[in-house]
C-alpha cells in the first residue's frame, strides 16, 4: 500500500527511529529525518528518498528549520512521527530538577513544539504518531520518563479531538526494546525483565516500525486518539 507525501520522523539518527524510517519508505514516502545529532544525516544517505536536517526542537527556532526543509522539500506532508526522546534515569530522592525538566522538555515539549509547528503543513488526511512507551504506566526509577510518557499520551488525545476529522493522532507504546541502552544493561537484569514479557522475547525497532506504520497508513483511517502498545503483552502481566 503506497502512501504517497512526505514523512517527518524525528529521533532519525537512533535505531528505532532509522527503522521506522526503512518501514514507511516501504510504504512510498518520501522522509525527512531531524535530530540533533549530525549523525542523522548518515542515515538518511543510506535509505531511498530521505533527507536530513539536523535541529534541536528546545531550541526557539529549531521547529521553524524543521518547517522551512519541508516546505523546502515541496512535498505534501502526510506522516508525522515524534519518536525523539530520552533518559535520565535516578531514584525519586536522587532525581534532581533539572533531570526531571529536561527528559519532560525533550520527550513531551520538543514533541509538542514540533507538532504545532507544523499544523499548517499537515494534509487533509495525514497522521501524527507520538512515540510514548509502556513505562507511561509507571517504572521505577524513572519518574521523569513516566511523567512525560504519561503526558504525551493525554497531549495525543486532547489533540485527537481538536484536529478530527481531518488529522488523525495516535501514540505508540513500546516496551522493551533491543537497542544500544537494553543491550548495556547486565545480563541478569536483561534476562529478568525479558522473563516478565508473555511474548517470550524482546522486542525489536521492526516491531515497533510496523506498529508506527499501521496509524501513518489509511489501513488505519478509522483509528484516532489511541494507544497502541508495542510490548509483547507486558502491560497486562503481572
Amino acid at each position: 500500500m503506497n502512501a504517497p507525501g512526505l514523512a517527518v520522523i524525528t529521533g532519525g539518527a537512533g535505531g528505532i527511529g532509522a527503522e521506522i524510517g526503512r518501514r514507511l519508505a516501504r510504504d512510498g514516502y518520501d522522509l525527512l529525518l531531524v535530530d540533533r545529532d549530525e549523525r542523522v544525516a548518515d542515515v538518511a544517505a543510506g535509505l531511498p528518498n530521505a533527507t536530513a536536517a539536523v535541529a534541536d526542537l528546545l531550541d526557539a527556532d529549531g521547529p521553524a528549520a524543521v518547517r522551512d526543509a519541508v516546505r523546502d522539500h515541496g512535498g505534501v506532508l502526510r506522516a508525522l512521527v515524534n519518536n525523539a526522546g530520552i533518559t535520565r534515569d535516578a531514584r525519586v530522592r536522587d532525581l534532581d530538577d533539572d533531570a526531571f525538566s529536561l527528559v519532560v522538555r525533550v520527550n513531551l515539549v520538543g514533541s509538542m513544539r514540533l507538532t504545532y509547528g507544523l499544523a499548517g503543513d499537515l494534509a487533509d488526511g495525514a497522521a501524527v504518531v507520538n512515540m510514548s512507551s509502556r513505562a507511561g504506566l509507571g517504572n521505577f526509577g524513572q519518574a521523569n520518563y513516566v511523567a512525560a510518557k504519561a503526558g504525551l499520551v493525554g497531549f495525543t488525545r486532547a489533540l485527537a479531538l481538536a484536529w478530527a476529522p481531518r488529522v488523525r493522532v495516535n501514540a505508540v507504546a513500546p516496551g522493551l526494546i533491543d537497542t544500544p541502552m537494553t543491550q548495556a544493561m547486565p545480563d541478569r537484569v536483561r534476562r529478568k525483565l525479558v522473563d516478565r514479557i508473555p511474548a517470550g522475547r524482546i522486542g525489536t525497532p521492526a516491531d515497533v516500525a510496523e506498529a508506527v506504520a499501521f496509524l501513518a497508513s489509511p489501513a488505519s483511517d478509522y483509528v484516532t486518539g489511541q494507544l497502541l502498545l508495542c510490548c509483547g503483552g507486558r502491560s497486562i502481566a503481572a
